[in-house]
């Protein structure tokens, strides 16, 4: 199982639309995508133009080659890229331990 976390900035005054746009990219077309297995978003309190999203991928591979390599990549990122102010910074982690 890998993490990837994905850090958005987005430009001010669009977090509704922003928050419509990637909500439906991460269904119609990131959850299709072979490996995903489910993601969490969050929204920043102390900088309201921040979100942070949690992605679930069985294999780094199924991320990185798999959906980035595909034409859905360029799906997603016409749908949340508009509201970018800046590239998002994206990492991926292994777990390594986990709360009952």
């Amino acid at each position: 199982m890998i993490l990837e976390l994905a850090d958005f900035s987005i430009q001010p005054g669009q977090n509704a639309a922003f928050e419509e746009a990637i909500q439906r990219g991460l269904q119609t077309v990131i959850a299709h995508a072979k490996g995903f297995q489910g993601f969490t978003l969050n929204h920043g309190i102390e900088n309201p133009q921040r979100y942070i999203l949690q992605i679930i991928w069985t294999t780094l591979e199924d991320h990185t080659v798999g959906f980035r390599g595909s034409p859905a990549f360029g799906e997603w990122r016409a749908i949340v890229g508009p509201f970018f102010a800046s590239p998002p910074v994206v990492e991926h982690f292994n777990l390594l331990a986990k709360s009952a």
